[in-house]
């Protein structure tokens, strides 16, 4: 069938990291002044299992609009459909255009704003994504050009959709698991970094099934088979656009600045844990000598801290202050990536109130060290189930602060109805139900 019309469709992410929304005419999109689309309060309850948690913030009543953001449109024709993908990111706000204060999107909008107003700083940031493709061959060896070919086309097709789409990506490989392949992006401001990752998501899943496979972004797919995570980087950029996370002289390269605002990631790390990693499977995951996050702990170039100092390169003369950043690996698609940017955000926030010192660059094995130098080094391990991060959110009294009530009570009733579903399911089960779902 030929000239198929097609919608852009108009979506926000939910607190399951769900996409969802309505098609959307064109001619409303592009002539401006719209009232966007109709949606539920409740809406931002229903779980990754299509049920709405019980008891939430709104029960039946209440309406809301979704208002596009023409500037966060990603649209592609290369993902093998009868139409084109055509995203369009939206705000949700209340009848009279305000907006909603449980709204993830604004969640993040808000945290941004907050840094730069008492701060002059701005975020960098950049999501990268590993995931596992299901029926394209069997497994090639870790990394290499075979396991790469075996799933040809995907990596050039997925290249050029999101370059179509104007996501930046930078690279998209073979990974060490069986089947498993990593996108990343380039840096971006806050807000569209986050919304990029939500874009790469979906069109990985919608090329994946054009081409007659299935991909999914689930924390563990199997109990036994490596994890796939989404590493957070994160950079610091002066009111004049200057790189504000580097200084040669300071501890692990890291300016002053940069220091106090990992130092209060750090310090509220157990808390940001369960937005980050926010699903029973995720705490599969997260263990040591999983190459994942096990304890609170700055790392130079180590691949087991769950903040890591990144390399920098000196190759042609390059200068380490534009690419100096420090990657949050603590994390899964299981988040909303938008809430998990804005937790970390207002983290690093509370450490720059408070002029938090740098933490100490940690080298060696946490889980070897005794208790007293674990405490001597601020060292604590993280949440070792989905119930135990929850906990440390809620008795995080300053995390706790950053949500408004209704937000914060959806949160917790999505995550905990979610539990609720796989509570007495063997951990094998319950990787597979959450390697369909996501």
């Amino acid at each position: 069938m030929t000239g198929v019309p097609h919608l852009p469709t108009l979506v926000t992410t939910d607190l399951a990291a769900i996409t969802r929304g309505r098609p959307f005419p064109e001619e409303r999109l592009r002539s401006g002044g719209t009232s966007g689309i109709g949606w539920v309060p409740a809406n931002l309850c229903l779980t990754a299992f299509n049920t709405i948690a019980d008891p939430n913030p709104f029960g039946s009543v209440g309406d809301l609009r979704i208002l596009p953001d023409p500037s966060a449109r990603f649209t592609t024709g290369g993902t093998l459909k009868e139409t084109p993908f055509d995203l369009v990111m939206g705000d949700i706000v209340t009848l009279d255009g305000a907006p909603w204060d449980c709204c993830p999107r604004h969640f993040l909008r808000e945290a941004l704003a907050m840094l730069k107003a008492e701060t002059g700083l701005s975020i960098l940031a950049a999501f990268e994504h590993e995931f596992q493709l299901a029926g394209a061959g069997p497994a090639g060896h870790a990394f290499s050009f075979e396991a790469l070919r075996q799933a040809d086309p995907f990596v050039p097709r997925l290249l050029a959709c999101l370059e179509e789409a104007g996501a930046e990506p930078e690279l998209a490989f073979a990974e060490y698991g069986a089947n498993q392949f990593e996108a990343t992006l380039a840096p971006a401001d806050g807000l569209a970094a986050a919304d990029r990752a939500v874009a790469l998501r979906e069109i990985v899943r919608e090329l994946a099934k054009g081409l007659g496979w299935r991909a999914s972004f689930a924390p563990k797919p199997s109990l036994e088979g490596v994890g796939n995570g989404v590493h957070i980087h994160l950079s610091l950029v002066a009111e004049d656009g200057a790189p504000a996370t580097y200084d040669a002289a300071g501890p692990g390269r890291l300016s002053a600045r940069a220091g106090s605002f990992f130092a209060g990631i750090l310090r509220h790390m157990q808390a940001l844990t369960a937005v980050a990693a926010p699903a029973a499977p995720s705490y599969f995951r997260l263990k040591p000598h999983n190459w994942s996050a096990s304890y609170t702990w700055l790392g130079d170039r180590d691949r087991e801290a769950s903040l890591r100092i990144c390399p920098t390169v000196s190759i042609g003369g390059r200068d380490p202050a534009a690419q100096f950043n420090v990657e949050y690996r603590a994390a899964d698609a299981l988040a909303n990536p938008h809430l998990a940017l804005g937790v970390l955000v207002r983290a690093g926030l509370e450490g720059l109130r408070a002029g938090l010192a740098a933490p100490p660059i940690v080298s060696g094995d946490p889980g070897t060290m005794s208790e007293a130098e674990r405490a001597e080094l601020g060292l604590r391990r993280l949440p070792e189930s989905c119930e135990a991060a929850l906990a440390a959110l809620e008795g995080d009294e300053v995390a706790r602060g950053w949500f408004p009530p209704d937000l914060f009570a959806s949160f917790l009733a999505v995550r905990r109805t979610e539990l609720a579903a796989v509570t007495g399911r063997e951990p094998a089960e319950v990787c597979e139900i959450y390697r369909m779902l996501y």
